[in-house]
């Protein structure tokens, strides 16, 4: 047999094809040649890996019959490796470095640094109340980052959070549900009434029978709590005159200040609606629905780490502990009625 026909049919250890590196080669096994090469001892090297000396010698015998070479022979000093097996050793060694390291790793997210996109779901009402705290956090601990609101109506909030087009979703989305979604509830919350500063309900409260003569002003923006609104006033017996409908909450204080039109509104938006102009919160003349905001996400997101980052600043700002609006609602409904 001539030195070329030797070489055309001589596999190189190092090499991927058709080495001990090829496809279908089960990766576990160099934990077997790395642990013997270590010990030196079949006994030893089993002990190491936690395995029986019968699996070992088990998974020893495959490796060997893959690389077609005895690896490391029985000698008085102990189990020494074939020159085939100490080529292997080396890239071995590597490559289970590189999928412990690289592959296997926890990744960590690092918010000083990132430069990233956070996307949430949030109807108009709630990005008046949502944002302004949370980009000023964001601002202070992630520097880099962005965000970005998609105030998305029902049917369409689960797609996008599938997708992975959508973070989180913050809100009361009661849609949201099946295995496929988590959820975090962060606080309680109900409704209250806005009017314009010097209305006639300044001089009285707002009754029953003025809740029913009085206009309305209905916000028709994708929001779920109008749903459960309607619910509740029809529980009461109560319907409202509606004279006017907007899309948007934002333009309600405007039209408030200018009338005596009313809106009703989740205590929240209502208080940072009029932050700014000549409205007033009262209560209704009921006791209203209390609801739960909660925080949406899917399950493909759980144990990210950027995700799960974001998930805990938005349940550190807001919760029941910090909950900034306990104190209003009291103040118009004499206690809390989230109980």
């Amino acid at each position: 047999m001539d030195d070329e026909h030797v070489k055309r049919n001589t596999v190189d250890p190092t090499s991927s094809e058709g080495g001990p590196f090829s496809a279908g080669f089960d990766l576990n096994l160099l934990r077997v040649l790395l642990a013997l090469e270590k010990t030196r001892h079949v006994t030893r090297a089993a002990q190491l890996l936690d395995m029986s000396q019968s699996g070992f010698s088990g998974a020893l015998a495959r490796l060997r019959r893959h690389c077609d070479d005895p690896l490391f022979v029985r000698t008085p000093d102990g189990m020494v490796p074939t020159p085939r097996a100490r080529s292997m050793v080396a890239r071995a060694a590597e490559l289970m470095a590189t999928v412990q390291n690289d592959m296997l790793k926890a990744p960590v997210f690092d918010p000083s640094t990132a430069n990233t996109e956070f996307n949430l779901g949030l109807a108009d009402v709630g990005e008046v109340v949502i944002l302004p705290r949370l980009m000023a956090h964001l601002a202070i601990i992630a520097p880099r980052s962005t965000l970005t609101s998609h105030p998305l109506p029902d049917g369409e909030m689960q797609a996008a959070m599938a997708a992975g087009e959508v973070d989180l979703a913050i809100g009361y989305m009661p849609e949201i549900q099946g295995q496929d979604f988590f959820q975090q509830r962060l606080y309680k919350h109900t409704f209250a009434c806005m009017v314009r500063s010097g209305h006639p309900l300044d001089r009285g409260s707002l009754t029953r029978d003025a809740y029913a003569r009085l206009g309305h002003v209905l916000v028709t923006s994708p929001s779920r709590t109008s749903a459960l609104l309607q619910r509740a006033l029809q529980e009461q017996q109560l319907e409202r005159r509606v004279v006017m409908r907007t899309r948007h909450h934002l333009s309600l204080p405007s039209i408030i200040a200018a009338t005596d039109l009313i809106a009703t509104v989740p205590l929240a938006a209502g208080e940072r609606l009029s932050e700014r102009a000549s409205v007033k919160l009262v209560p209704l003349p009921f006791l209203p629905q209390v609801f739960d905001v909660c925080q949406y996400w899917h399950r493909r997101y759980h144990f990210d780490a950027r995700h799960h980052w974001l998930r805990e600043q938005v349940a550190h700002l807001f919760n029941d502990d910090v909950d900034p609006w306990r104190g209003l609602e009291e103040e118009l409904y004499g206690r809390s009625i989230r109980l």
